[in-house]
């Protein structure tokens, strides 16, 4: 009996101190025990950022919103309230500036204040900071597509211009041509005096006369003198150059206008700085909202099922292995467990390159995943599954391109063809190099590991 009630006693003490360390965990996350300063700022339209919110200080997480006031007439503003751990205070200064941000194209919104500069006061408790409003995408996409047109109309008029130009220079060599033969065949006073002996004749008297005439050339000679010097007093060749100058300066512009309008294009439409083209950015980003609104859902289903599975969906849940550094992943016991099914699948069977060089899925590829997976049967519905993206270019930064743009892929496909819940399908970029133990020390294409549930 004693026995007994020794260990009902350590049963008790053990649940206890489970359950205080659970509460603080839980309000660690919410910084619940942290000091934390309220501060204002007012926005003409929110765009996303409601009560609960992200705050950031200089790209930092730092609090979050606490509420947010209506306006009562559209001339006033949403006053918003924030409050950020105590540590950040000493960012925030009387020029900081709040802006409203996003992750991604389409990711969370949340709000950023900007460091200040070191010269100004710190900002005092409930002090209203000043905003900067938000560029609304649609917006920036009207304005450049308003600047395209404008520049197309005006490559238009230079055309029309250009093409009268030619027209015109086309006409003047044709009447001059229409002259010279003209002038060889006799016609007109010039082709009289080519082939007219009397008229040559008179010509040659003429010559005499201009030769007995070059006594007066002194005097024409300071008439053209003088003409000169009034030309210059007048300054028209100053006047020239500089309408000449407006003009190289008009191309100049016109040029340099086009080239930052090719540029944009090729900014808005090119790969991140990992190499992945918009398209696929884009496609991804609307897999992570996907995901992300089952956040909540996994972390209070975890907490009624087994307390401890808790730190599991908060630190790795799938829909944030972008996050987890590889090496991490490579050791994390979840993912390199050989418990796991592993489908291992080389780039040869799936993947072909375009004429542009771009990987797509073949039909052939895509029937080797169907079949590779089959055999798992009905747990693969049931089981978290990643998709783990392998490539072996020499160069590092074309294998996180290559081999996180092959998980895209092949999650993708899974999600739509097999109606797999977004939440529980991840894809994580690997290079060349599988976790240790799995029967590859190096692979080229693509592995769909389904973890395996219970004690890892």
């Amino acid at each position: 009996m004693v026995n007994r009630n020794v260990l009902v006693g350590i049963f008790v003490a053990a649940g206890v101190i489970l359950f205080t360390v659970g509460i603080y965990m839980v309000g660690n996350r919410h910084q619940a025990f942290s000091r934390h300063t309220d501060f204002y700022t007012e926005f003409s339209s929110l765009d996303g950022v409601s009560k609960g919110s992200k705050v950031r200080v200089a790209g930092m997480d730092a609090g979050e919103v606490i509420t947010v006031d209506v306006p009562e007439s559209p001339s006033s503003r949403f006053r918003v309230r924030m409050r950020i751990d105590d540590k950040l205070r000493g960012l925030v200064r009387g020029d900081s500036v709040v802006t409203i941000d996003t992750e991604g194209v389409v990711g969370d919104t949340f709000l950023t204040i900007h460091a200040g500069t070191t010269h100004a006061p710190s900002a005092s408790e409930f002090a209203t900071l000043p905003s900067k409003e938000s560029v609304d995408m649609s917006e920036l996409l009207e304005r450049g597509s308003g600047l395209l047109n404008d520049a197309d109309s005006t490559l238009k008029q230079v055309g029309k211009q250009l093409n009268g130009t030619l027209e015109g220079a086309k006409q003047t060599i044709g009447n001059a041509n229409d002259i010279i033969i003209g002038m060889k065949k006799g016609r007109g006073s010039a082709g009289m005096l080519l082939r007219d002996e009397a008229l040559a004749a008179q010509v040659r008297k003429t010559v005499t006369n201009v030769q007995d005439a070059s006594a007066n050339l002194d005097l024409v000679s300071g008439r053209a003198d003088a003409l000169i010097s009034d030309v210059q007093s007048r300054q028209l060749p100053k006047k020239a150059d500089r309408t000449m100058d407006t003009v190289q300066r008009a191309a100049s512009n016109l040029d340099e206008s086009a080239k930052q309008i090719h540029q944009t294009i090729v900014e808005a439409t090119g790969p991140d700085n990992q190499g992945v083209g918009a398209g696929a950015n884009i496609s991804e980003t609307l897999s992570h909202l996907n995901v992300a609104t089952g956040n909540m859902a996994e972390d209070t289903e975890a907490l009624k099922h087994n307390f401890l599975l808790r730190g599991f969906f908060k630190r790795r849940g799938y829909y944030t292995l972008t996050d987890m550094p590889l090496d991490r992943y490579r050791k994390d016991r979840v993912f390199s467990n050989p418990a796991n099914y592993r489908a291992w699948l080389s780039a040869t069977q799936l993947f072909l390159k375009d004429a542009d060089g771009v990987e797509a899925l073949t039909s052939e590829g895509k029937q080797i995943l169907n079949s590779a997976l089959a055999q798992s049967g009905e747990s693969l519905v049931d089981h978290a599954v990643v998709v783990e993206g392998y490539a072996n270019a020499t160069n590092i930064a074309d294998q996180l391109s290559s081999s996180r743009y092959r998980a895209v892929l092949v999650r993708q496909y899974l999600e739509r063809h097999f109606q797999l819940d977004g939440t529980n399908v991840g894809a994580v970029s690997m290079n060349d190099a599988p976790p240790d133990g799995v029967g590859h020390s190096r692979w080229d294409g693509v592995c769909v590991v389904m973890v395996a549930t219970g004690k890892h």
